[in-house]
Order: structure tokens, then sequence, then C-alpha cells
């Protein structure tokens, strides 16, 4: 890495050490949220690194800022959108797979498979407002829309998870 002026060495080894330690005390909260942005914790871990290795060179800047969570949590949604778009145009293959790709676990949970099925943008608002229980504000911020989109996103949401949940032996629990 190279130093800018006035940086000496020693501050230079400071922002690393604290890069550090806000790759490990967020590493586990911001997965489960990228988990949730993707569907897939493989591609989660790998959308989680790729804005860490696009985070390094701003750290300075953005730790200074004063919140460098919620920056990391816009570059996961940015990262989510953009693979989302190339994945998007079709891609051609000389064979069909013979079966589908690996399943995790967590495909096999009611209500991940729920979220999943829901648009992306519905589905960013309800893992950032519930899940990573931030604002309405927040999320807002988070996405680049206004307070009155993630009310109504989340509200439509809401309604198709309640839909989507609703079967026999759930009505019961709600009486």
């Amino acid at each position: 890495m190279r130093r800018g002026r006035g940086v000496s060495e020693d501050s230079e080894r400071a922002g690393d050490a604290d890069y550090a330690a806000f790759v490990e005390r967020c590493w586990g909260p911001q997965l489960r949220v990228a988990t949730l942005l993707v569907g897939d914790r493989y591609r989660a871990e790998e959308l989680l690194q790729d804005s860490l290795v696009k985070l390094y060179p701003r750290w300075r800047r953005v730790s200074r800022g004063g919140n460098p969570d919620a920056y990391l949590r816009r570059m996961l949604v940015n990262g989510r959108i953009s693979r989302w778009r190339r994945r998007r145009r079709e891609q051609l293959v000389a064979e069909p797979p013979d079966r589908p790709g690996p399943s995790t676990p967590e495909q096999h949970d009611e209500l991940h498979r729920a979220l999943l099925a829901l648009p992306r943008r519905q589905r960013a608002v309800v893992v950032l407002r519930h899940y990573a229980d931030l604002s309405e504000r927040d999320v807002a911020a988070a996405l680049g829309c206004s307070v009155g989109t993630v009310k109504s996103q989340n509200s439509r949401a809401l309604e198709k998870l309640r839909a989507q949940l609703a079967t026999p032996n759930h009505e019961g629990a709600n009486t």
C-alpha cells in the first residue's frame, strides 16, 4: 500500500489493526445479512469478502465517517444488485446440467424459502428492517430510496410472507 503525505508507518499499522478488528467484529452479523440477501451462505461469503476487499482502501475515510457498519451494509446491497444484474444475462452452455446444484440446509427452512420468493427489493427491505433491526430511515438510506418506499415495500413483503406461510399448520397458532 502506498503511503500518502503525512501518513506514517505507525499510523498505517494502527489503521490496519483497526480494520482487522472491524472485520472480526462485523463478520458474523454482516454474513447473516448477506446470506439473507443472496439466499446462499457460500455466495454470501463471496459477497462479503468482495465488499471487505473494496472497503479496505477506503477504510481511513469510512472509519472517520462514524458508521462503517452502515457503509459495509450499503456495499453488500449494491454488490447484490450488481451481481443480480450480471446474472440476469443469459449464459449459454453446451448442455444443460443433469441435476440442480447443491442445496444448503437453510434452503429447507420454510421462512427462508418464503424470503427467497420475494422480489429482491422487498427482500432487502425485510432483511434490513427486521433482521438487521435498522430503522425505516436507515433502510431508506441503505437502499437509496425514500422512507415511504421502505414502508410500502415492507408492507407488501409482509403481506406476501403471511400469505405464503398461511398453511393449516400455521393458522391455528395465530388464534
